[in-house]
């Protein structure tokens, strides 16, 4: 565990002995935010369903949506129980558990971790800190969080990964907010890059995603407000994903998202998503997952499938 508390780390960084003191972590326990409401019990929009049913199957028969207006209850769902790999997606949950470690005090956003030249994904795989720093690095939690979530730099989740305890601890939290059934985090990204089915070993299903993101918005995540409000800040500010969810919504609506991308072998490209919520010009949200699986389509059509997703629920529910 890359973030042990109490102990003296030496690591050689660019010919010098560079040497970092981790700090315990003092204080109490920060307790999770209050819900913010009551949940508001969901109900199928029949006719939106039916709509995004004929848009989607006209070009991804294996595409899994789901969408919830959080405030009204309205949800709509596509291949809702279906196992989805989450690639990229799957940074989310993990950056979660890290930032419950920091609400319980067994971390702090400001402790430095060593990042080694053995923690990096390999080529291929999306990763500016090993493409800036050949050699390795030292950089605090906060920092590693925005690599992995706002820029999807895989060797900064990884290192998160492992400095919250591994996939076990991920899970475990997943199972405290009741959306572990529907999610599962097993392997690190290095682990998936080295295997192709290794990917579908890390999935969700559209219903769980939508819950995630929910819990996320009413402040039932087990976070306190501050790194509630961390989270949705480095989603927001996400540099990924431009051409889906983004691109079918109006400037005015804000968008914290969290995109996901697999290879492609044998002209079929694992998985293609993106998933976030919504804040719509009157306050009110969205929540909104497209998964894409096992396609034959180039980019632009997957991409271009999810900008009219997101245009159109954004259409039926931004008045609500």
């Amino acid at each position: 565990m890359k973030s042990v508390l109490f102990i003296l780390a030496v690591f050689f960084l660019n010919g010098c002995d560079r040497v970092i003191t981790v700090e315990p972590v003092t204080g109490k326990s920060v307790p999770a935010v209050a819900a913010s409401q009551t949940p508001v019990p969901k109900r199928v929009d029949s006719e939106l369903e039916n709509e995004l049913r004929v848009l989607v199957q006209a070009v991804e028969p294996e595409a899994g949506v789901g969408a919830l207006h959080i405030e009204s209850g309205d949800a709509v769902y596509l291949n809702r129980d279906g196992q989805f790999p989450m690639m990229s997606v799957y940074k989310l949950p993990i950056a979660m558990a890290a930032l419950r470690l920091v609400d319980e005090r067994k971390i702090s956003l400001d402790q430095e971790i060593i990042v080694t030249k053995e923690d990096f994904v390999r080529p291929g795989f999306h990763s500016p800190i090993r493409n800036v720093n050949p050699g390795g690095t030292v950089m605090q939690l906060n920092e590693l969080l925005r690599f992995s979530i706002s820029e999807s730099d895989g060797t900064a989740s990884d290192v998160i990964l492992d400095a919250a305890g591994g996939p076990h601890t991920i899970q475990a939290y997943l199972d405290s907010i009741g959306v572990g059934e529907g999610i599962k985090v097993v392997n690190s990204e290095k682990e998936i890059s080295q295997d192709w089915e290794t990917q579908y070993r890390n999935w969700a299903t559209p219903e769980a995603t939508i819950e995630l993101l929910r819990r996320i918005q009413t402040r039932e995540a087990k976070l306190s407000e501050m790194t509630t409000q961390r989270l949705l800040t480095l989603m927001t500010d996400s540099e990924t994903g431009r051409r889906r969810l983004r691109a079918g919504l109006p400037k005015e609506a804000e968008l914290a998202h969290k995109t996901g991308t697999g290879g492609t072998k044998d002209g079929i490209t694992g998985a293609t998503n993106d998933v976030g919520i919504i804040t719509l010009p009157n306050g009110r949200h969205i929540a909104i997952a497209v998964y894409i699986k096992n396609s034959k389509a180039d980019m632009w059509a997957r991409e271009n499938l999810m900008s009219k997703v997101a245009e159109l629920v954004y259409r039926r529910w931004s008045e609500k």
